[in-house]
């Protein structure tokens, strides 16, 4: 599980240098894009075995639900708009990371057993 909690941790950290260049008006990086997109789903795959073969319960679970909605968002980001350098929409970014962050926090809590 720390594993699967420090790839998202560094997705996060990817996520947030392209936040900010959203919010500067700025295309992100299509490297920073790719990295994070790549991370994401390795974090995602991790998670799934956790939950589905690993029989995690409980905030995991939740924290799943929450990554997969977040990766939804994340390709509709990826492919409706940063692959056709548009601007991102800001408001779709903060619910992107919104659920992603819910979701990271859900997954501490079960590793650290406080859910």
């Amino acid at each position: 599980m720390w594993i699967t909690i420090l790839i998202f941790a560094i997705t996060a950290a990817v996520g947030l240098t392209m936040a900010l260049a959203v919010f500067q008006g700025r295309l992100p990086p299509i490297a920073s894009a790719v990295v994070h997109g790549a991370l994401a789903a390795t974090g995602l795959v991790l998670l799934i075995v956790a939950v589905c073969v690993h029989r995690a319960a409980g905030a995991a679970r939740w924290a799943l639900g929450f990554f997969l909605v977040a990766a939804l968002g994340g390709f509709i980001l990826a492919f409706a708009y940063h692959a056709r350098k548009k601007n991102l929409p800001t408001n779709f970014v903060v619910g992107h990371a919104t659920l992603a962050v819910i979701g990271f926090l859900l997954l501490l809590a079960a590793a650290l057993h406080l859910i």
